[in-house]
């Protein structure tokens, strides 16, 4: 007869399934050495992660601030050679319209 997954349906009587592993003090200090190395290098990696994360946003943050200025000089130049009247005047909502969703 099958098990509900389709298995047959072994007991523990037979023989087959043995699970009294024996493992001595030797392989529990190597198991919990082995993950001891293995947390010691994800918190390094998390640092890390950690630490570019925040330059990538000091770098985002400049760039915009870049960004802005530069338009402001490019808007204000016109400005200046187009004195006559036209409507090319710098305001802070010109400004903001392009680099203020970037945070």
């Amino acid at each position: 007869m099958s098990g509900p997954n389709g298995d047959p349906n072994i007991s523990m009587d037979d023989g087959i399934i043995n699970d009294e592993d024996e493992f001595g003090d030797e392989e529990y200090e190597a198991i919990n050495s082995m993950l001891d190395q293995i947390n010691t290098y994800l918190d390094d990696l998390e640092e890390r992660n950690d630490s570019l994360n925040g330059k990538l946003h000091e770098l985002m943050e400049s760039n915009r601030q870049a960004r802005l200025e530069f338009r402001a000089q490019l808007l204000g130049s016109k400005t200046e050679e187009g004195q006559d009247g036209d409507s090319s005047s710098t305001s802070k909502e010109d400004l903001d319209k392009d680099g203020g969703d970037c945070k």
